[in-house]
């Protein structure tokens, strides 16, 4: 659907606003087989976000930033969704699921008691741009089958609001447009905005959640609180509050991710994240063994 044809929704309605509680700047670093990018979203916040494990940024026009891609690689215990802006990656689990990610598309891979995946460029020039979020799995679910789903772009539901704010719903549910992907647990919201210079946008959300803005391009005002690009702005949980106001100071996009926090210990190990340390022991020795993706 053209976003020239959808209908304009009015916005919510938010009476007390979330405020800023700290912004922070991400730590350039790389991955898998080189591959550059920004960690937005680090261990030492885990608990504050939790649900949320990590959230990496990448984005480059030169191809020796992302070229080599992310060769084969365990995960257990969470999931993972891919949100790409610009470029083409491919995916290979042992699952025996394949996808081609591309412009605006969407990869939700959980992965369980564990998967071994492949995430490499299809293309040698050229903008590579989007973000990875690692959202965690309860307990009761860390051990369950692996599963994918890949979004193309025009699969994705999104909505406009009278203020012209273009809202993309990765999940969640958001001004009554339920997203492509819910979790009873963890009530993710996952969003892509595209604001207007001026406009603003508002988003109920349980005060109990936690959430937080990632500006990557322009500028926004939380509550007179402003945050610059390429700055995530960590909400405050007010008990009083019942959602939060975005206004663009300039032309912007920007994610804004919510969860209800699961409160269970967080053991991780690289691409392993589980409760204690030893279902840690656990996954290391499986992935040593080959019964990982068994």
């Amino acid at each position: 659907m053209s976003i020239d044809r959808l209908s304009r929704i009015p916005s919510a309605g938010v009476s007390r606003s979330r405020t800023v509680e700290r912004l922070v700047v991400g730590h350039p670093t790389s991955d898998g087989a080189g591959v550059k990018l920004t960690r937005v979203l680090t261990q030492p916040l885990q608990r504050r976000l939790d649900p949320f494990l990590m959230l990496d940024a990448f984005g480059s026009d030169k191809a020796d930033d992302y070229i080599a891609g992310f060769p084969d690689h365990p995960h257990r215990g969470f999931e993972t969704v891919t949100y790409m802006i610009a470029g083409r990656m491919l995916h290979r689990d042992s699952a025996g699921h394949e996808g081609l990610l591309e412009n605006g598309g969407v990869q939700w891979m959980t992965a369980g008691r564990g998967v071994i995946h492949s995430e490499i460029p299809q293309q040698e020039e050229g903008l590579m741009e989007g973000f990875q979020l690692w959202l965690n799995l309860p307990a009761k679910d860390k051990m369950s089958a692996p599963w994918y789903r890949d979004f193309a772009a025009g699969e994705l539901p999104r909505f406009v609001t009278e203020a012209g704010v273009e809202a993309i719903v990765i999940a969640g549910e958001s001004h009554g447009v339920g997203g492509a992907v819910t979790r009873e647990t963890t009530a993710p919201v996952y969003l892509d905005l595209r604001l207007p210079a001026g406009a603003v946008f508002s988003q109920p959300l349980p005060a109990g959640h936690n959430a937080f803005v990632y500006v990557y391009r322009g500028a926004l005002k939380v509550e007179g609180g402003g945050v610059p690009a390429r700055n995530m702005a960590i909400l405050a949980n007010a008990a009083d509050s019942d959602g939060v106001r975005l206004e663009a100071t300039a032309e912007t996009r920007a994610l804004l991710i919510a969860g209800r926090p699961l409160g269970e210990p967080i053991a991780q190990y690289g691409p392993f994240v589980m409760n204690t340390e030893q279902e840690i022991y656990q996954a290391v020795a499986d992935y040593r063994a080959g019964r990982l993706a068994a």
